[in-house]
């Protein structure tokens, strides 16, 4: 539901006007591919459900693709890209409950050995912020995100308490026009329709009854086998800033044994939580895009194509995320480098589209849990080898040879992701082959991303084996060979694991700085010497990995990554 400005004074946003319409558009496409079933659509498609004129939605597909927000695969098909996942990174800085709450929220998970979520109300729904779960074949499926019917969950019973007239006509209205649920991704459809007002009646009565209570339970409301106890966690004024909850399985509780399992901790958390509002622990500002206008060059470049609106826009929504508790006007204006009269219209689009609200001093602006709808549960779904794939795609296009990610697995590497080229004599591996450390380039990047200890106990352990005239066996020139990798930050390899398969590969790092990864080129040794290899090759497989890279920081800023 859209948010009116209540800012006043220099350096407030004031109310009026019409939404800036680049961005108002913009977003509308973000949301059509958020909420599409499917994980690309086609510039056809997105003109028909946002009903925009074909030529506007490829404008913004150019505009979205040139900031990295999207992507283009196979010529013509439109996929989100993992970068998007700044905008939601920005929401959850600015409102500073994860940084805050989010350690008590493990550290329950872990005492209770069961799954615990943080939720926040999000107009008529509840949209998860945190997720702690446990590793189980029963597990927990949602994501940092996804949102939930308000009457279908306990949180929304909890938020429910504090719905303005408004808000709960809003409700009834959604009720009434997605009585199945359709609109709700991450949970399954109602298979027949409920009548309204016995669903009303239902969930006033589960109010009454968590008013009472002062918690909530949702009996297998989402899902049948799905158990959850939740609890509120209030702000100092007495209103309800986010739901603790509790999530299990029928095959470990029941709704009742769960409360008697969880209840007594879950209110010591939560009164945990509130005093750590009242003292939050201070959040890392994130880097904000800024000045100059980063939308100058590619405006230059890419002409009237390219709409600079819609660029500012997204650029003064990453930007309410550099500090937490979000940014005046002024400060949106010096973090993006944008004229104070272009963050206004960008910062008044935002309020008025429910992306962003005034704060309570009237002069601070923050992100609201909607910019979480624009892809992010989606993108946070997404595996290692996802991430990394389209990068060796566009990698394999540029030097013709076949590429390749890999980690390490025991004394070996194995492979995770592959992009085959297409010549008479190409190298065939497949994902999940593993190959010997030692005798690989990918494997010796990874060894020199290791402790030099731990690398040498790795190569003294390993069975090595002469498997071509040119590899290399003896303890003194493997430790040298990785050592040059760790100098160099990038290793060849030259026919040691195979006759005529020459490959050159370089790590791919985590935001903290550790190699989990490594990127490979393999190509025959008729094409060249090594050194035109390394010519040849290493810049564009440098960019390749710095591509992954980047998108691993976005995607893991505020969860893990399982990488193989």
């Amino acid at each position: 539901m859209p948010h009116a400005a209540t800012a006043s004074g220099a350096d407030a946003a004031a109310p009026g006007g019409e939404p800036v319409g680049p961005l108002e558009r913009g977003l509308a496409v973000l949301r059509a591919l958020a909420a599409h079933p499917g994980p690309r659509m086609r510039p056809g498609d997105l003109a028909r459900t946002t009903g925009l004129a074909r030529s506007t939605v490829d404008r913004i597909v150019t505009t979205l693709t040139r900031l990295g927000y999207l992507r283009i695969e196979d010529g013509r098909d439109v996929v989100l890209a993992p970068r998007l996942m700044e905008l939601g990174n920005a929401y959850l800085a600015c409102c500073g409950l994860p940084d805050t709450l989010e350690p008590l929220a493990v550290a329950l998970a872990d005492e209770l050995d069961e799954s615990v979520s943080l939720a926040v109300p999000d107009g008529a729904g509840v949209r998860f912020i945190s997720q702690s779960t446990r590793r189980r074949t029963m597990a927990l499926a949602f994501q940092i995100g996804d949102l939930l019917p308000a009457e279908r969950c306990a949180p929304g019973v909890l938020f429910a308490a504090d719905w303005s007239p408004e808000q709960r006509a809003a409700w009834r209205t959604r009720l009434h026009d997605d009585p199945r649920d359709l609109g709700f991704p991450a949970v399954p459809p109602r298979p027949e329709p409920p009548a309204s007002d016995e669903v009303e009646a239902a969930f006033r009565q589960r109010e009454a009854d968590a008013r009472k209570a002062g918690w909530a339970v949702d009996d297998q409301l989402i899902e049948p086998g799905l158990v959850a106890v939740a609890v509120p966690v209030h702000a100092s004024d007495g209103s309800t800033v986010c739901a603790l909850s509790v999530v299990s399985h029928t095959s470990r509780h029941s709704a009742r044994s769960l409360a008697e399992h969880a209840l007594p901790r879950l209110r010591g958390c939560a009164a945990r939580m509130e005093a750590a509002l009242e003292s939050p622990v201070p959040a890392t500002a994130r880097p904000a895009p800024a000045g100059p206008d980063r939308s100058r060059a590619p405006k230059e470049e890419l002409g009237p194509e390219f709409l600079q609106s819609l660029a500012r826009g997204l650029a003064v929504l990453t930007a309410l995320g550099s500090a937490p508790g979000g940014l005046t006007l002024s400060g949106a204006a010096e973090a993006t480098g944008l004229p104070r009269a272009t963050a206004r219209r960008a910062l008044l689009s935002l309020q008025q589209l429910g992306y962003a609200a005034s704060a309570g001093d009237g002069r601070r602006f923050t992100l609201l849990p909607t910019v979480l709808e624009l892809g992010y549960a989606r993108l946070s779904r997404l595996a290692f080898a996802e991430i990394a794939q389209p990068h060796l795609a566009r990698l394999v296009e540029q030097v013709h040879d076949s590429a390749s990610v890999a980690v390490l697995a025991g004394d070996d590497i194995m492979y995770v992701a592959r992009v085959h080229t297409v010549r008479i004599m190409s190298v065939s591996i497949t994902v999940g082959t593993r190959f010997p450390a030692y005798a690989t380039s990918m494997g010796r990047v990874l060894l020199a991303g290791l402790p030099e200890q731990e690398a040498a106990a790795r190569l003294a352990r390993a069975p090595v084996r002469r498997l071509t005239p040119f590899t290399r066996v003896g303890a003194a020139e493997l430790a040298e060979a990785v050592a040059q990798a760790r100098r160099d930050g990038h290793a060849l390899v030259d026919q040691e694991l195979e006759e005529g398969l020459r490959s050159i590969a370089v790590p791919v790092h985590d935001r903290a700085g550790q190699v989990v990864a490594a990127v490979n080129v393999s190509t025959h040794a008729s094409r060249g010497t090594p050194d035109d290899v390394r010519r040849a090759l290493l810049p564009s497989l440098t960019d390749a990995a710095a591509a992954i890279e980047e998108d691993l920081a976005v995607v893991t800023e505020r969860a893990g990554l399982p990488i193989p």
